[in-house]
């Protein structure tokens, strides 16, 4: 039964970077699996920081949809997969419904994804990173689709906290195991 570990932070907190060298010391064939679809010149020099520090040996998927197949995939050849980012998965999945008004919908098609991803990880031989934003610390956004990405945001974040044999919380570039730290109810 494959291992399952959750990497969460806010914007530039470290958490990319803990993650990979959290798989750099634990596997011996890694793979990435990169979320990100590059629609701007930000994204782009996003994607480029995080391609150079990758180790060239490591073999990179590209996954902005049914990344499940993707993690079934990489998993018969690796014994660690990197995927960057879950948060990044989800705004694609809600930019893909047809409407954001049926929240019960949308709610529901954003916990099979994330089930879909938790079950193929626990399929696969290996450890699974799973890299995650923490975006509902904040205030309350002021339109509708900030909210929805918000609530689904932190919808999924719980349950693959709830899989995760280990959460890692990343703030100002130091990861702690919160998972340790929880007080499980």
């Amino acid at each position: 039964m494959g291992k399952i570990v959750l990497v969460t932070g806010g914007a530039r907190s470290g958490k990319s970077r803990f993650a990979e060298s959290y798989a750099a010391k634990h596997g011996k064939h890694v793979a990435y699996i990169a979320t990100a679809q590059v629609y701007d010149e930000e994204m782009a020099y996003r994607v480029k920081l995080h391609q150079r520090r990758r180790p060239k040996e490591w073999q990179t998927f590209e996954a902005p949809f049914h990344a499940e197949r993707t993690l079934e995939e990489a998993g018969r050849e690796h014994d660690m997969i990197l995927f960057d980012c879950l948060t990044l998965y989800i705004s694609n999945l809600i930019c893909a419904m047809p409407t954001l008004e049926d929240f019960d919908r949308n709610y529901q098609v954003v916990r099979e994804q994330v089930e879909l991803l938790i079950a193929q990880a626990r399929k696969n031989q290996g450890t699974s990173v799973f890299v995650t934003n923490e975006v509902g610390a904040g205030i309350v956004p002021e339109n509708h689709l900030s909210r929805e990405y918000r609530d689904l945001a932190g919808i999924s974040n719980q349950l693959m906290a709830r899989a995760a044999e280990e959460v890692y919380l990343v703030a100002c570039g130091l990861p702690v195991n919160i998972k340790k730290l929880a007080e499980v109810v």
